[in-house]
């Protein structure tokens, strides 16, 4: 698409949409929304990048290939499991190694562990997928286009 208008959109939409999807992602590990939510935000962002700036670039705005990346997400989900499994026991069992104790206050410390590892591997894996989909969709109809144009 060849819009000035949704590329100058584009320029401030994108990273907002990555930004709430960051959000969703880190609010979610320990309450509703979480990794599946926050992908498909990122997804949105990479959708419109698509649309205003073409298949090719968005592509490349990812930098790394959209199936290698689900792949990956899969890697983190299951490494998330089995973290919690080598010490909980039981696989997907949340692990917070970061969590320390301060006398007179309790614990303290960042909500970091396998459960966000889990999350992390989802929200990559929900944007990998989704994104191969969007750009083999998007490549069928541009070659579809071209048939016609012929």
């Amino acid at each position: 698409m060849n819009s000035t208008i949704l590329q100058t959109a584009t320029r401030v939409l994108v990273p907002l949409f990555l930004l709430i999807s960051l959000l969703i992602l880190w609010r979610g590990h320990n309450a509703p929304g979480g990794g599946f939510i926050g992908g498909l935000m990122a997804v949105i962002a990479v959708a419109l990048y698509a649309l205003a700036e073409g298949v090719e670039k968005a592509r490349s705005f990812l930098r790394i290939d959209a199936l290698s990346l689900a792949g990956l997400g899969l890697a983190m989900s299951v490494a998330g499991g089995l973290w919690g499994a080598a010490v909980g026991g039981a696989f997907l069992q949340g692990v917070w190694p970061f969590y320390g104790y301060v006398p007179g206050e309790g614990t303290q410390g960042w909500p970091v562990g396998s459960i966000l590892l889990f999350d992390t591997g989802v929200f990559v894996t929900v944007l990998g997928a989704v994104c191969a989909v969007l750009f083999s969709l998007e490549d069928a109809v541009f070659s579809e286009q071209d048939e016609e144009a012929r």
